[in-house]
């Protein structure tokens, strides 16, 4: 709150005072006080004034200023009105009071909001788990079998595996931190699993895979799994008719070691690639092929956020799309792996 800003909020007050003091003025001099003696007293009157509009002017200042370095080091700022320093006025208390019976309302509000969205996902995970067994006792029917209309299905449950995978990662994302270990972790034998896990998906749509991860880097290797699987299947979902092919292959620079999968399907227009990442954005391919879900990416995105990955991606439309994962090295990872220490 600026002097100006107070000023005029009590402008009102202060123009009721000057209209007084004329008041006064003229009855003093009907009452035969002579100009000096009201003129004085004029005068005497302004100070009191301003002396009290200025100590007013200074507790409000200092009040707030509390308040906003108060709101500034709290993250939860709905505790606001618990947190408060004891008020300069009577008014200000009201107010306090007020904030405080409208803040314990938000707070309930936002407890039965967590309840339900902790049943929501222990549910959602649940389910999960239930379903993955029937799911794995038809994978395993359909490798018993190998019939072509058994490998059929099973391409199918593999579609099925995967969104229902989705949909558990989606659940977990907003506590990755309780599920995650960081460890040393093999790309090659990750990316390898990745792809063998499809190799049905691929060889039905004729799509090759190669691998070259050869730098380990630190990461949890169930989440990186994940995000992998969203990137080969996007790849295989947005494919070119002839001689498709994915690379997924690993280097080393300045700032870490970088993952790309790569492919040479149908791309993405320039202007909808910065937008791959939104949440529900499926764009002109996802409406032209497969039904899209427009949340494999998203997600693949903030698991990436919550792990420290950086990713990014580039494309040209006809050509294919190059998926980059930027996994930093810190101090601990150069102390393990010696062909790193130059970085």
């Amino acid at each position: 709150m600026t002097v100006r800003e107070y000023i005029k909020d009590r402008c009102f007050s202060l123009m009721l005072h000057v209209c007084c003091m004329f008041l006064l003025s003229g009855f003093l001099h009907a009452t035969g006080y002579s100009w000096e003696y009201t003129f004085l007293i004029l005068i005497s009157w302004s100070l009191i004034v301003m002396a009290a509009a200025g100590v007013s002017c200074h507790r409000k200042r200092k009040y707030f200023s509390q308040m906003e370095k108060l709101l500034s080091r709290v993250d939860q700022r709905y505790l606001l009105g618990e947190l408060m320093p004891a008020p300069v006025s009577l008014e200000d208390s009201i107010y306090r009071d007020m904030i405080r019976v409208s803040n314990k309302s938000a707070i309930e509000k936002i407890r039965i909001i967590e309840e339900e969205r902790k049943e929501y996902r222990e549910f959602i995970e649940s389910w999960v788990h239930e379903i993955k067994a029937p799911l794995t006792g038809i994978s395993l029917i359909c490798e018993n079998h190998r019939r072509k209309d058994m490998e059929q299905i099973g391409i199918l449950n593999q579609k099925v595996e995967a969104l229902v995978e989705l949909a558990l990662y989606y659940a977990r994302s907003d506590e990755v931190y309780k599920d995650y270990m960081i460890r040393k972790t093999d790309l090659q034998k990750t990316v390898s699993e990745v792809f063998m896990r499809n190799k049905y998906y691929l060889i039905q749509n004729g799509v090759t895979a190669e691998v070259a991860c050869e730098t380990p880097v630190y990461t949890d290797a169930k989440w990186i799994s994940f995000i992998l699987n969203q990137l080969v299947l996007n790849s295989v979902k947005y494919k070119r008719e002839k001689n498709a092919h994915i690379r997924v292959y690993t280097e080393i620079n300045g700032r870490g070691v970088q993952l790309a999968v790569e492919d040479n399907g149908i791309g993405i227009k320039k202007e909808e690639c910065a937008r791959i990442f939104d949440k529900g954005f499926t764009g002109s391919n996802g409406r032209k092929n497969e039904r899209s879900t427009g949340m494999g990416l998203y997600l693949s995105k903030v698991l990436c956020e919550k792990l420290g990955i950086a990713i990014a991606a580039e494309s040209k439309e006809g050509e294919g799309t190059r998926i980059r994962l930027l996994f930093p090295v810190g101090d601990y990872y150069a102390r393990e792996s010696s062909n790193l220490t130059t970085l």
